[in-house]
């Protein structure tokens, strides 16, 4: 018995324990790790929609609602040293009377789970912006937090691991890096989507197939002589089509064929886009900054081939900048 619980060694204090992993930290980095603490600003550890999610959702199943408030106060100090999210895997060191290491594995998200997501979100989500920002209709709420077929993973598809001397699955170390995941998703819940394998601008309307023809409508009704490079206002009438002059009418609308290098083309291919960021020297992540969505879209367009299938509110964007110098996005990004 007093071998057992010699294993545990003696308390150490809470300041002291975050001392020594500070400087292991430190240390780690020197080595050329990529450090990346959790750091939470007052009681509440998530502030979010998608990182109050993830919580809440954990926290429906018995057997991690029984476990998970032992993590609460080590993610609040700021015990959790180090959290990163990759594809179905997360992996965080945890201070506790020593430095520990936890691994936790959770499943891709099924296939059939996702195209039915997508099918129930089809036109729903107007923008990127709203979609990391929570900004959803509740029925969207609904489909994507639904604790059997949302996004979320179902306990049965998470495995937990940790290297410290407790014998629970879910020891305080890991139950704090769960909560350090929530709080993570605040900052950055496309790590959601990551985590599961699955690409988060398919939920966006138009990569959903979801046909942007009326934004064209809009165009054509809105702008005929700027889609169809024809003059309206000087096309003769048919009782004049016989004169001369009618043709001769014809002659001032040749400036209109500059309109396309002022006016965004219907069709937007990735040379659009690549020829656009280039005038303008600006990074895919300076580019995506611009536009108002990830750098990862950016990317996205320029490796297509074909005209882009964008909706409304990026063709927006790209209009809105389309006419812009280079200094002036150059200040846009300054604001």
């Amino acid at each position: 018995m007093g071998n057992y619980y010699g294993s545990w060694g003696r308390y150490v204090p809470v300041a002291e324990r975050r001392a020594s992993a500070a400087k292991k930290m430190k240390q780690l980095e020197k080595k050329g790790e990529k450090i990346e603490p959790v750091t939470i600003n007052g009681r509440k550890i998530t502030t979010t929609f998608w990182g109050n999610a993830w919580c809440t959702h954990l926290e429906k199943f018995s057997d991690f609602a029984n476990r998970l408030p032992r993590g609460r106060s080590y993610v609040r100090n700021g015990s959790v040293c180090h959290l990163s999210i990759q594809k179905s895997t997360i992996n965080a060191k945890v201070s506790g009377s020593s430095l520990y290491n936890v691994t936790i594995k959770i499943k891709p998200l099924p296939q059939n789970k996702w195209t039915d997501i997508k099918n129930k979100c089809a036109g729903s989500i107007g923008s990127m912006l709203e979609l990391l920002q929570g900004k959803l209709s509740s029925n969207i709420m609904k489909v994507v937090t639904d604790s059997e077929k949302g996004l979320f993973p179902l306990p049965s598809e998470i495995e937990l691991k940790c290297d410290c001397p407790d014998w629970a699955t879910m020891c305080k170390h890991v139950a704090a890096v769960l909560y350090g995941v929530g709080a993570r998703l605040d900052q950055s819940p496309e790590l959601l989507f990551v985590l599961r394998e699955v690409d988060h601008e398919e939920l966006i309307a138009t990569d959903l197939g979801v046909s942007t023809e009326p934004s064209r409508k809009r165009q054509v009704t809105g702008d005929l002589s700027a889609l169809f490079d024809v003059d309206l206002e000087d096309t003769p009438s048919p009782q004049k089509t016989e004169k001369k002059p009618a043709r001769i009418t014809k002659t001032p609308t040749k400036p209109a064929k500059q309109q396309p290098a002022s006016t965004l083309p219907a069709d937007i291919t990735a040379a659009t886009i690549q020829n656009l960021r280039s005038k303008f020297d600006m990074t895919p992540s300076e580019f995506a900054k611009l536009l108002h969505v990830s750098p990862q879209t950016i990317k996205n367009w320029e490796s297509k081939p074909g005209v882009l299938n964008l909706q409304i509110a990026h063709r927006s964007a790209l209009k809105g900048v389309w006419n812009w110098t280079k200094n002036n996005a150059h200040q846009q990004l300054k604001m």
